[in-house]
Parts: structure tokens; sequence; C-alpha cells
């Protein structure tokens, strides 16, 4: 106890964290984690306990309620990791912790931690693996580093010996100054007092310009520096002049703190109407703060005045791409992060950013509010889950082509000790992806369904990617997922199963990518494929049946996996809660039975694919319907009656009313973009025969959308375009009846 009350006084006096490990059996880690908050006299009201236990006299979650404790601040938070060790967890509940706290983690002896598997290796287990089977290497990584770092105390619960003390040298820090508000500003004064660094005022002055029309702000700072409270803070202060503001997020949980200040001043300058904790709505005399998912937000619904999109980072950048439609607009984005750390927004979307119609501001946020700067529990965190890898400097891998780069497969084990390895994968995976999380580090390290396969220049990565090897199901796990059971890890037998009635897809071995990737200076040299190229060989080694993809649909991802010889079998009909895109299954087939999935999968995919469209694609864009129908394998059969064939050799000459039988040219224009002669059709040609003929679009939306003068006009230009599918694919009746009107 006096050892943690010495941690306490010094974490208190340095205004930082300190961590403390109490090992032993569970009963005495618990008890001696309730006796250490009682010597340090921390509140009970500001501690909070996650894990299995109901005993603890402070707040108590269960492992699947921590998630909770984002955007909150506690003296102490306990992390029993007895039952469940998550990665994804571990980072959020830390950065809870405020400085001169405790974060408290309770396990097994050191020594016998890794080898003890838990609920979180059973999330690893993809049948048919079992338990057993799922490495120890994360949690060797995390008793490592726990040795290893500064300001982690580790004691033995059951005979109070103290095995490491955790006491850091107090370095010398600068006393933090107040902050000082700009002489002029245009938002309250009042939000400038709630300020509590220099960061937040700069920040928050920054902000003020998005009074202005086409105007775009980027703020990005590491976790706990105040971002979203300072978004939050300009959100009340255009709300308090009138502005409808219109914020998003990944989550509701990572908007609490943007609600949180937001409200704290308006209450304080008692323009708080209304706050709907469900709906997360404010509403005040005149504006508004409200938040969509980033799929509904996208479309821009109710065409706010100003949006906020908090946590930018973890969002697809499709979908921040459509938030560029807005009058004026702020990013805030996490550097370094734990729920979704995917770079895609610093890499690909600052890139078009730059090239829209937005005067940007960018800020940088870099002094920690709830702790002091340079917090070794910070610089622990980040090396335990990679929060800060990064790929290879560019300038190592410059020289990186096909002919010079290295195919190599890494297991868990290399991975583990190699750190450098293993920061440049992770850091080029973090960098592609924005779902990539440090979940996904104990997945590459311990997972027994995912191998790491990349390309190297001297030993640094300059592509990489990770597959799951999915199928080989059981007759029982088959006609389960049949009947509507799921089971983990397979996603592609899974949905061609359950969503596509074909109870056979499991009985094949295949392998997915879940995520491919390469070094953005090196894209456009054709490593992607190269690599792809080196994992079928690998395919073909190991006999299996398949390689499949499953990806929020572009017409770029489509091409580049058809490029690759994977042909579409699935285009999901609704949009993805979180990307906003439609999902597609693509098939590369290695064997008679791989060969044979692709076959009845694309049959089947012809034949149901035009009524799809029409239903539930209407509105997808052409170009992402004519990419995905050109990537299926195959080409439909022209069942069109005789009179059907008279109906659309007549078209061109007026002859014809397109609304008479409208089937006949959806027919044609599916045939053609699914086995394309591309000199055929133009593009506005192909694009027009989309949206009216498959898609069913009205004539006003297609002649305003595809920028026709008039609805005659947008109706001549169809029956032009199907003049040449008419020469191209009609038979006997067609030219005779083309020749009546020539």
């Amino acid at each position: 106890m006096e050892t943690i009350r010495r941690l306490r006084a010094e974490a208190q006096a340095t205004n930082e964290r300190r961590l403390v490990v109490l090992t032993g059996n569970p009963e005495s880690t618990r008890d001696r984690a309730e006796a250490a908050l009682a010597a340090t006299q921390i509140d009970p009201a500001e501690t909070t306990y996650v894990g299995p236990s109901d005993s603890f006299h402070c707040e108590s979650l269960a492992h699947h309620e921590g998630s909770a404790l984002l955007g909150t601040s506690r003296e102490a938070v306990i992390y029993d990791c007895w039952d469940r060790c998550e990665p994804n967890m571990l980072g959020k509940l830390v950065g809870s912790v405020v400085g001169g706290g405790l974060f408290i983690i309770l396990t097994p002896p050191l020594s016998e931690w890794p080898d003890r598997a838990d609920a979180f290796d059973e999330s690893l287990a993809i049948p048919p693996f079992d338990v057993s089977s799922v490495g120890n290497r994360f949690r060797r990584r995390i008793v490592q580093t726990l040795r290893e770092h500064r300001g982690i105390a580790i004691i033995d619960a059951e005979t109070g010996t103290v095995i490491k003390n955790g006491r850091c040298e107090k370095a010398p820090s600068r006393p933090r100054q107040p902050p000082d508000p700009p002489t002029e500003h245009m938002f309250p004064a009042s939000a400038y007092g709630a300020c509590k660094t220099q960061d937040q005022v700069d920040v928050l002055h920054t902000l003020e310009a998005l009074q202005k029309d086409d105007t775009a702000v980027v703020v990005e700072a590491d976790r706990g520096r105040g971002k979203s409270s300072a978004a939050g803070l300009a959100a009340a202060s255009l709300a308090i002049d009138g502005q409808d503001v219109l914020v998003t997020a990944p989550t509701t949980t990572s908007v609490v703190s943007f609600f949180n200040r937001a409200r704290e001043l308006l209450a304080q300058r008692e323009e708080y109407d209304f706050f709907s904790e469900s709906k997360r709505v404010i509403q005040t005399e005149s504006g508004q703060i409200r938040y969509k998912t980033p799929a509904t937000a996208a479309e821009l619904p109710g065409e706010p005045d100003t949006v906020f999109v908090d946590e930018a980072a973890a969002i697809p950048v499709r979908l921040l791409e459509s938030l560029l439609e807005a009058r004026a607009v702020a990013f805030t984005t996490t550097v370094r992060g734990y729920e979704g750390t995917g770079r895609g927004f610093a890499v690909r979307f600052r890139e078009r950013l730059t090239e829209s119609r937005f005067a940007v501001t960018e800020r940088q946020m870099t002094e920690p509010i709830r702790y002091a700067g340079g917090d070794p529990i910070e610089v622990w965190l980040f090396r335990a889950l990679a929060l800060d890898a990064r790929p290879p400097v560019p300038q190592l891998i410059s020289d990186a082509t096909p002919e010079t780069v290295t195919y190599r497969q890494f297991s868990g084990e290399t991975l583990l000790a190699d750190e450098q390895l293993l920061r440049e994968l992770f850091g080029l995976l973090v960098l592609a992806h924005y779902r990539t999380d440090p979940n996904d580090l104990a997945r590459l390290l311990d997972a027994p369904n995912v191998s790491v396969h990349a390309l190297t220049v001297d030993g640094h990565v300059a592509s990489v990617a990770l597959c799951a090897h999915e199928g080989n199901l059981t007759k029982k796990q088959r006609r389960e997922i049949y009947e509507g059971a799921r089971i983990r890890g397979h996603l592609i037998p899974d949905v061609l199963t359950s969503q596509l009635r074909d109870e056979a897809a499991g009985t094949g071995t295949g392998m997915r990518v879940m995520r491919i990737a390469t070094e953005s200076s090196v894209r456009s040299r054709g490593l992607g494929s190269h690599l792809l190229n080196q994992i079928a060989d690998h395919a073909r080694e190991e006999a299996l049946d398949w390689l499949g993809v499953s990806f929020g649909v572009t017409p770029e991802l489509v091409e580049f996996w058809s490029k690759n010889g994977y042909c579409t079998v699935h285009l999901s009909t609704t949009r993805n809660d979180r990307s906003g895109a439609h999902s597609a299954v693509m098939i590369r087939p290695f064997s008679e039975d791989g060969t044979a999935l692709l076959d009845r999968h694309t049959e089947w995919f012809l034949r149901r694919t035009p009524a799809a469209i029409r239903e539930s694609l209407s509105d997808v864009a052409p170009e992402l319907i004519r990419a995905v129908c050109e990537s299926a394998a195959g080409a439909p059969e022209l069942s069109l009656s005789d009179q059907e064939w008279r109906h659309v050799a007549g078209l061109s000459s007026g002859a014809s009313v397109y609304q008479t039988a409208p089937r006949g040219v959806a027919r044609l224009i599916f045939r053609h973009i699914v086995a394309p002669d591309k000199e055929l059709l133009s593009s506005e040609h192909r694009r027009l025969l989309i949206r009216k003929a498959l898609q069913g679009q009205s004539w006003e939306t297609v002649t305003q959308d595809e920028g026709y003068p008039s609805e005659a006009q947008c109706k001549r230009a169809l029956g032009a375009a199907v003049e040449p599918l008419v020469n191209c694919y009609g038979g006997a009746i067609a030219q005779e009846e083309r020749k009546k009107y020539s």
C-alpha cells in the first residue's frame, strides 16, 4: 500500500498518470485493488471497475460496456483482465484516466498470463480452430512492455511483494500557463473562458472561419488534447448565432465530449432550450446542433449551415468526399487512436480537400489536457498497442518494383521478435485502412486463421496483405448457416449460403484477402497486383479452391480486383451503416470445385441482378453499376421476343415509344455492360441507358443529372444510344425492322 500511495502522490505532483499491475488469483487482485483505492483516498465516484465482479464500491461495468468511458474522465480505472483482455478496450480505458490518476490492471502472475486463454482469444478462434490454436504473442508483448516502461508498478497481490515499484525520476517540467484568449474574436468570450489550454484557444479561434462560405478547417491531435471539446464549443457558438450545425462521427460515444462542452456553454449563457439524449439534438432559440451517422450525414439532411466531422480518420474517404458539398465543414481527427486508426483521411482525402473549392486552414494540437506532456503511461500505451506505428520512410523503399521486391510470409513469432518490422507492417495497414485498430494487432500476431503476406525491399515493407482462411465447413455448420446461424470468420461462405441460398458454398477451402495496402510513395507501380499474384501462387501450392474478397464498392476498386482475376458474384442491395457503401463479393477460382462455385454464382448473379438494380440499387452511381457488372464472369443470354426486337429497333427513328416495352432495352444494356465492346457506346450513352433502362429513374431525374436541355432531347438520346446495341446484338428480325426506317 505504501508503494501505491507513493505512486499516486508522484502522479499528482507531476499531473501524470501511473499504472499498477496487481498479479495473483482473482480474489487477491480484486481485494488488493479495493485496498489500494482506499489507501490512496481516491473518490469512489471518480472510479470505474471494468470486469466480471460486482463487489466493487464504485461504478462497475461489464467488459462489453467499457466503451461508455470514451469521452469521460476518471481518477482511477480498474481493468480486470482475468476473463478478457481486449486491445481496443485497453486503449479506451487508459484514455479516460486523468493526470494524477491510477490505471490498475488485474492479471494472473505475469509468468503465467500469456499462456492463459481468455474470452478475447475465443473471438480469434475461428472454426475449425479452437482456442488452443490461438497464439499468446500479444499478451507476451503486453507483459514485456509492462516490465520495461517507466511509471508502471508490478505487485504480487497474494504476498504483497513489490516486483517493480514504478517510481519515475521527476523530469523537469514547465508549469502550464493559463490560456490567453485573442483580443479580437467573434465567438462569445465565455467560449474562450471554457478553454483549458492555449491549443484549444487557438483552435477555437480558427474555427470562427466557419462563419464564412466555402471554408474548411482541419484539426489533428493525439488523444486527450481536447479537440472534440474545442469543436463542441465552436458548434455551440455557431448555434447561438442561429446556425444549423450537423455533427457526425463513427459512433455516438465519439461525440460525448463534443456535446458535453456544447451543452455546458449553452447552459451557462441560458440559451439551452432542449436536448435529446437518444437523438443527440440540442436546440437553442435560433439554432441547433444535431448528430447523424456518417452514412446519413453524407446526404447532408436538412441542408445544414456547417458540418463537424469528429474522428474523421475512422470514416471512409467516399463519405468524407460527399461532405464536401456542405457550405462549410470542420474535420477533427486523431493522429494516433484506438477507434479505427486508418489514415486514409491524411493520405488520400487531404489531397482531394486541397483540390476542392474550400479555403482550408489546418491546426495541430500537441498539449495534453487530461495529463502532462510526456506522460509515461501514454508512452507505454503507444508502444504496447503500436498506436504510433508508421510505414517505412519512402527513401527506404524508393526502388520498389515488382522486379526488385521480395515476397515473404511472416509468422506471428517473426513479427513479435522484430519490432521494426512489426511497426512498419502494422503502420502500413493503419495508413491505408480506416478500420485498422489495436485488435488487428492481436489478430495478425495470434489468430490461427490469418496469414500475413508482404513485399519487402532490403527488409522494409512496401506492400502487405492480411488473408483469412475460410470454408471447409462441416455439413452441420453449412446447414446451420443456411438456417440463419452465423459462424464467425467465414464471410464469403456465409454470404453465399445465407443470403444467396447455396448450402454447398462452404464445402471448398478458400482464403479471403481481408486487407491489402501499398505504401503511398510507391503506388501505381504494380506492387499490389504483384503481391496478389504471389498470394495466388501460394493458394495453388496449398491446393485452395478459391481466393476471395469483400469490400465497399467503388469503380476503381472493382476494376483493380477484376484486373487481378477476381469476378463479382454478389453486390449487396443495402449500404453498410459505417462505410455508407454497397459491398461486393468477388472470387478467383483455382480448382474444379472453385470454378463450379464461381460458375453457379455467376449464373445466379446474372439472372437476379437486373431486377435488383431496378428495385434496390436505383440510386447507385451508373459507373459503379457498370464496373460491378463488367467484372462478372460470362455474359447473360439475350432472350428478347420477336416483338421486343421490333420495339427496340424502332426506338432510334421514333417509331417506337420507350415506355411501351422497356424490358427489351434493359436486357440489351445489361448484356452490354456485363461483356462490353467498349467502343460500341460512349460513356454518356452508357450512363443514360443504365439510369433509365436498368435503374428505372424518371425522365426528369435522368434529364437533370445527365445535363440534357429537355426531356425530349433526353428521349432522343436514348433512341440514339439503343441503335448500336441493336446493330451489334440484333438478329434478322431486328435488322429487317431497322431497314424500314433507314
